[in-house]
């Protein structure tokens, strides 16, 4: 959810100004070559601490509550689920807890060191005790049970209570296989009265077999792991403590960092993070493979990964470089993944890997008639542009497009969705928001030490002046909380959606640190992604931590769970500056009218009603982690979650008679392009699915002047121009 800002470039050379002046601080320190050099690394901590205390917008102090902060992220980084350190372990480390900060000042890596090599040797450990658990058949008949709630798990006090969290660890993994099998088996059975069901005994043996060979590919990455690996993961402990986003990118992670802005995807087309020993789907790629399936979504936990018809490689545990690998592939190919439905089932789902073409980073639209009356749906999947390019798409131009389309199309309303947008250049948002007013300050940035700087929307023209509604969710994070703010302080159209936005209110740099060192002999340094800026709505009012909150809100499944910026423990604070200068938009007669009656309508909804018991249900069974390894019982838990989950199938069935299509040109297109045409034909019949757009639409509707009859009417637009010109 980074923003990149059109004026980066220039804070980015200020920063690099005030570096060059002390540059010869680091030259003379470092004339070795070779990899795992601990003089390269304490190069990197003390280039590391300079750029951010001179760059960061509002630098932590490095004291002792600092140094807290990185012991803790950095001990939850390397054993997330405390299966490798002792107690022993843990009271050696904590005699460093308070001199961390000390450490990093005198570039010390005392504490590095020793944690990096009990690590290994905790590992290595580990890959005996691993296999000797998986030497003999588990006894699924116990009454014993396991809790994954790792964090307010102890650490083990010995060697024998380490090996029986191993045991439980394991045999939950292939308890869950187990009962996964023994259900595949009696569904073959039903399909084949011929088919000979495989015994409990060879199942059991599969599971074991299957776990082992996780296992010792898992194992087999960590030793692919050298020191600066592992030491990347001690310098990001340090740069998280200043904020959330300022990150350290180490030489190989800078240019997947490059690649991953350029808009080229390539597999299954979702995003993916870590959550702790776990990999979660955090977005699908509108028209990649993933989408196009339906079968995946954001929230989804990945426990397995399978090339086509082969044996299924358990995850867990694994590092999110290693599982996309597994999951990227040649185009064609198919990877099957074990999941974790957001509800508690275990799903496997068959993805056909392909090219996630850039074109579906685009913003699209759509008309629908409703009521006798013609609405135009814009989506919004990122605030783009290309700054090496001024001729190339940007979202300010193309959102003008699709406005200016709508507009000769006759319709009475639009609905901009920038639902799941994590946000992009700033710059498009002035453009865009410039559409819907006649002029005004869009949105205030501040920069440590410096006055506030204000983006204006200078053209009086108006590109559509009739009823706008934005659609958000917890989702919509950066540059698209700036637009919804804009548009709601200026009370132009209403906000409905999640309850608030993701509270991402901050701005990034990338900084290459090869710049600071003139020596060639270095080695690539790698970069250093730090927050140099906020942002604020023009009311004064920052968007960090609190996001947007909706006009309306509507219920959804995510609700409870924690997922925004006021989640994270060392985001920086929402603060307040001077309210700019602006006027509220006067035509909205019907404004607070048209809240008022969608919040009746959603209060009376039994489908949005559906929707809230089902997110209050997801949110309980997501802090249960207690789950027994005796096979009766675990069967029946899980029987127990199917069967609820049932009850919320309607959620998914939902239609809302509505059809919406394209717009005459890309028909056309599409008669031409099936590629294209299957894209809008799923995009489609997902808004005909979709109670929020339904809602939307509500909205507009009641957003419509008294005087206006229902029947497809043009509104009549102060100008014509697609592109304003700056």
């Amino acid at each position: 959810m980074n923003t990149i800002l059109n004026f980066m470039k220039r804070n980015y050379k200020i920063i690099l100004v005030i570096a060059f002046i002390s540059v010869t601080l680091f030259a003379f320190k470092m004339n070795a070559t070779k990899e795992n050099d601990p003089e390269k690394d304490k190069l990197l901590l003390e280039l590391l601490t300079f750029v951010i205390e001179k760059g960061h917008y509002s630098p932590a102090a490095i004291d002792d509550t600092f140094s807290k902060g990185i012991y803790k992220d950095y001990i939850e980084a390397l054993d997330p689920s405390k299966r490798f350190f002792l107690q022993s372990d843990i009271d050696e480390f904590s005699k460093y807890e308070l001199q961390l900060d000390d450490q990093l000042l005198n570039k010390d890596l005392t504490f590095f060191d020793l944690t990096y090599t009990r690590l290994l040797k905790r590992m290595e450990a580990s890959t005996t005790i691993y296999k000797q658990i998986l030497d003999k058949p588990f006894n699924y008949n116990i009454d014993e049970s396991f809790n994954t709630d790792y964090e307010k798990a102890p650490y083990s006090k010995n060697t024998k209570e380490l090996t029986d969290k191993w045991r439980k660890q394991i045999k939950l993994s292939t308890l869950s296989s187990l009962a996964d099998k023994q259900k595949l088996e009696l569904d073959k059975k039903k399909n084949d009265s011929k088919y000979e069901v495989k015994t409990f005994t060879v199942l059991e043996k599969e599971t074991r077999e299957s776990s082992k060979k996780s296992l010792d590919e898992y194992f087999g990455f960590i030793k692919d792991l050298d020191r600066n690996d592992w030491f990347s993961v001690y310098v990001n402990s340090i740069t998280a403590r200043f904020d959330p986003h300022t990150n350290y990118f180490a030489p190989e992670e800078k240019e997947r960092f490059d690649v991953s802005i350029s808009g080229k995807l390539e597999g299954i087309g979702a995003r993916l993070q870590k959550k702790n020993d776990f990999t979660e789907i955090t977005e699908l790629i509108s028209g990649g493979p993933a989408w196009r399936g339906k079968l995946l979504e954001a929230g989804d936990l990945i426990m397995k990964v399978a090339q086509g018809k082969n044996e299924a490689v358990e995850v867990v545990g694994m590092r999110l470089d290693d599982v996309v690998k597994k999951i990227k592939g040649p185009k064609g190919s198919e990877v099957r993944l074990t999941v974790k439905k957001v509800d508690g089932t275990i799903k496997v789902i068959p993805i056909i890997r392909d090219i996630v073409e850039i074109e579906e980073t685009y913003a699209k639209s759509s008309v629908v008639i409703k009521d006798g009356l013609k609405y135009g749906v814009i989506y919004l999947p990122k605030f783009y542009i290309d700054f090496e390019n001024k001729n190339g798409r940007d979202a300010g131009k193309d959102i003008a497009i699709e406005v200016d389309r709508l507009k000769k199309a006759g319709v009475n309303g639009i609905v901009l969705d920038v639902r799941d947008d994590g946000g992009g250049s700033l710059s498009t948002v002035v453009d865009i928001a410039g559409l819907f007013i006649e002029q005004g300050p869009i949105v205030q940035i501040k920069s440590a030490g410096r006055n506030k700087e204000v983006l204006y929307d200078k053209d009086k023209r108006i590109e559509w002046d009739g009823p706008l509604v934005i659609m958000v969710n917890s989702f919509s994070a950066s540059a698209s909380e700036i637009l919804a703010a804009a548009i709601q302080d200026y009370k132009r159209g209403i906000i409905v959606g999640s309850k608030q936005t993701y509270g991402k209110g901050t701005v990034q740099n990338v900084i290459d640190l090869n710049e600071f060192v003139r020596s060639s002999t270095v080695g690539d340094l790698g970069a250093i992604k730090t927050t140099t800026q906020k942002f604020y709505r023009i009311n004064g009012g920052s968007t960090q931590l609190e996001g947007v909150r909706s006009d309306v809100v509507m219920p959804d499944r995510y609700a409870y769970l924690k997922m925004g910026e006021r989640d994270i423990d060392n985001a920086m604070p929402w603060d307040k500056i001077d309210r700019a200068d602006y006027s509220e938009w006067k035509n909205n007669d019907n404004f607070n009218q048209a809240i008022v009656n969608s919040r009746n309508r959603i209060s009376a909804n039994p489908q949005f009603k559906l929707i809230e018991e089902n997110a209050k249900w997801i949110d309980g069974r997501s802090k249960e982690n207690i789950y027994s390894l005796n096979i009766d019982k675990f069967k029946a838990t899980q029987t127990e979650i199917e069967d609820t989950a049932k009850k919320y199938k309607p959620i998914i069935d939902y239609k809302n008679a509505l059809t919406f299509t394209s717009l005459p040109y890309e028909t056309d297109a599409m008669n031409n392009d099936e590629t294209l045409k299957e894209k809008r034909e799923r995009w489609h019949e997902a808004l005909s699915k979709d109670i929020y757009v339904e809602e939307a639409l509500n909205v507009l509707d009641d957003l419509q002047s008294k005087s206006l009859t229902k029947q497809t009417l043009p509104i009549k637009i102060k100008k014509d121009k697609l592109v304003k010109s700056k």
